[in-house]
């Protein structure tokens, strides 16, 4: 595994991805109140309700992803539900680029465990730029993540941190998901690896030998 990065680092990082995922929907809002405030026309009032509410769905959704990927969620106890953070990540993912095929149980895991789950996810939609099917799984003892598309691949970048051959200075706010998700996987006890698949990419997280 490459160097560590320092917990201030990370925690910084990560504080940037999640405002990265939220500026969109929440930017949408403004504006769409922007010309509630201003517009009179009856139709153009009624597009600009349907974006605030379109948005504030899409930001309540990315925030409550972000808060179980990346934060404290949960903390009173040491499991949570797999089935409850599949709707979760439905809901994240959205109807448009990407198709998510949750193909898990409904019970209950070490929340690192979910976390990393939830971080395969978001690796395995970095593999389909053009969009495509992510499929999450059970995979023996480990999870497996199988992203389908046209063009899909893993970034190079993302290859790089598993290889272990990017400094933690070379980090942003893009690439610390990954290295992030190798944290969750060695705290749990899992080691990720990828591989090109059948039309598409293969992100496993197997147990350490």
């Amino acid at each position: 595994m490459m160097k560590a990065l320092s917990d201030l680092d990370l925690a910084a990082l990560l504080c940037s991805r999640v405002c990265h995922d939220v500026i969109s929907p929440v930017g949408a809002i403004a504006n769409g109140l922007e010309i509630l405030a201003e517009e009179t026309d009856e139709e153009m009032r009624e597009m600009a309700f349907d974006l605030v509410r379109r948005s504030s769905d899409q930001a309540s959704a990315k925030l409550q992803f972000c808060r179980l990927a990346f934060g404290a969620a949960g903390s009173a106890g040491s499991k949570l539900d797999l089935g409850e953070a599949g709707e979760i990540a439905r809901n994240f993912v959205g109807q448009e680029r990407v198709t998510l095929d949750w193909s898990m149980p409904r019970e209950t895991r070490d929340k690192t465990e979910v976390k990393l789950l939830l971080n395969l996810m978001l690796m395995g939609i970095s593999a389909v730029p053009r969009g495509g099917t992510v499929t999450v799984a059970l995979d023996g003892s480990g999870f497996a993540v199988n992203a389908t598309g046209e063009g899909a691949k893993l970034p190079d970048a993302a290859r790089r941190i598993l290889d272990g051959n990017v400094d933690p200075g070379e980090l942003d706010a893009r690439l610390v998901q990954v290295y992030y998700a190798m944290r969750l996987a060695d705290q749990a006890g899992y080691v990720i690896d990828a591989a090109a698949g059948a039309g598409g990419v293969v992100i496993t997280a197997a147990a350490k030998v």
